[in-house]
């Protein structure tokens, strides 16, 4: 067979372009879904089938199963409406960061994996879940208790590979009204469309932060202003307070699986990982210890000629990232490699943020 002249360039021609058509296949079929919302808005527009792809529901639900990494933060001051800074602005976005697709205004009180709760301001201060990025939202019905004018509330969102529909939870710790000095528990399951009120109370925990809570393994976390943390274990609807291993400009979040707590000691970023929740509670002179000294990453001295401040609080700590505020900037610490680099500046002084994943599960 004569592979020559002619007959070898329409060979190789054929052959490259099945290659081309492969690639847009796999890029299709098995890379699309890693990517943020916002990006995926922007490649609807390559050609019809991606656009119809896109626009289904299996990709939307196979999307937020794989997409995962944290997109930007929600910042709000005290009565103005939030806004979105985020990690990468070309990739990862919401369309209206203020959220005035809402019926009215609102605060940010927690994030889950694409989803927010928000409360309203205003009337009754009803509870809405909704995702930024589609606009979709959906108003809670009415606590049995008085959760207060700043929430502890974590909001519990696991994608599921067999779930098509959005099931999350919402905890809420408040101050009891029949017990000086104690905490309660209210959760709102969307399972179940309804509120309920947990029997444990807890008498030892102080004022909580709000915006402060996470939630790993079904366990509960807050700070509290004395530095100190209150755990809720849902499962065995028990309660406890352990110690807190971080600063007042510390933040809680997970590593790796485990409740982690990370600050700035010095001109050092600190993560400390949970060993044990349990150890506090053993017997005298036992050497179990509760947290373990993960990560220690030194700070660039950019961020120290920047900032007039001497505290550094720590917005945001994962697996993979840390997020740092020296004045206006942020900072992003890789807690693998330890670089640490300018992200964003942002329009005025924050303290405390949201953290958001850009995703398009449906409500």
């Amino acid at each position: 067979m004569d592979c020559g002249g002619k007959n070898k360039s329409k060979f190789l021609a054929a052959r490259n372009n099945k290659i081309y058509m492969d690639l847009k296949l796999i890029i299709r079929e098995h890379a699309l879904q890693f990517l943020p919302a916002k990006s995926l808005f922007k490649f609807r527009g390559v050609c019809r089938d991606w656009r119809l792809m896109i626009s289904t529901p299996f990709f939307a639900h196979n999307q937020s199963l794989s997409y995962s990494s944290v997109s930007g933060m929600f910042f709000q001051s005290h009565g103005d409406p939030p806004t979105f800074i985020s990690t990468d602005p070309e990739s990862c976005g919401v369309p209206d960061p203020a959220l005035s697709f809402l019926p009215s205004p609102i605060d940010i009180v927690a994030s889950s994996n694409g989803l927010l709760c928000c409360q309203a301001k205003t009337g009754d201060r009803a509870y809405y879940i909704c995702n930024p990025v589609t606009k979709q939202w959906k108003k809670l019905p009415k606590p049995s208790m008085e959760h207060g004018l700043e929430p502890a509330a974590v909001l519990i969102f696991k994608p599921s590979l067999l779930n098509f529909v959005a099931e999350y939870k919402l905890i809420c710790a408040f101050r009891s009204n029949d017990f000086d000095d104690a905490t309660e528990f209210e959760i709102y399951s969307s399972k179940d469309d309804a509120w309920k009120v947990s029997g444990e109370i807890n008498f030892s925990a102080k004022k909580l932060i709000a915006k402060s809570g996470v939630c790993v393994n079904d366990v509960v976390y807050w700070q509290s202003s004395h530095g100190s943390i209150l755990v809720y274990d849902m499962t065995k609807d028990r309660s406890q307070v352990i110690h807190g291993c971080y600063s007042g400009h510390g933040t809680l979040g997970e590593f790796n699986g485990k409740l982690c707590s990370a600050s700035v000691n010095g001109r050092t970023l600190t993560v400390n990982v949970i060993s044990n929740i349990y150890s506090n509670t053993m017997h005298m002179g036992s050497r179990a210890q509760l947290w373990t000294d993960k990560i220690r990453i030194p700070l660039i001295t950019e961020m120290f000629n920047v900032s007039s401040y001497d505290l550094f609080p720590v917005l945001y700590a994962g697996s993979e990232i840390a997020l740092v505020l020296s004045g206006r900037s942020i900072y992003r610490c890789d807690l693998k490699t330890t670089e640490v680099r300018f992200l964003v500046a942002l329009p005025r002084p924050e303290q405390k943020g949201i953290p958001y994943v850009n995703s398009l599960v449906a409500l």
